[in-house]
């Protein structure tokens, strides 16, 4: 019966996180998401919006040098740190 118990949580957790986008498992379940901005913006501004990830940008100047930002999600037990990656480019 345990193991028939076990097997259903189990079923029910994959389904849950195989449902949602990548943007849901980097908030609510910790996940790690990666956004490669348009080439020639860079990135001044991330914020989250209920499950919605809202980001700013602008050009770069032209003496820019690309960078990738990290914006790391730091829980209050630290089990489900999410983490969204932001790539620069030119």
């Amino acid at each position: 019966m345990k193991k028939i118990l076990f097997m259903f949580v189990a079923a029910i957790m994959m389904l849950a996180a195989v449902s949602c986008t990548e943007n849901t498992r980097a908030r609510i379940y910790g996940g790690d998401m990666t956004i490669n901005l348009q080439p020639g913006e860079k990135l001044i501004e991330v914020t989250w919006k209920e499950n919605n990830i809202w980001y700013l940008v602008e050009p770069m100047d032209s003496d820019y040098i690309p960078k990738t930002k990290i914006f790391k999600e730091d829980s209050r037990f630290g089990v489900m740190n999410g983490t969204v990656k932001f790539i620069e480019t030119r």
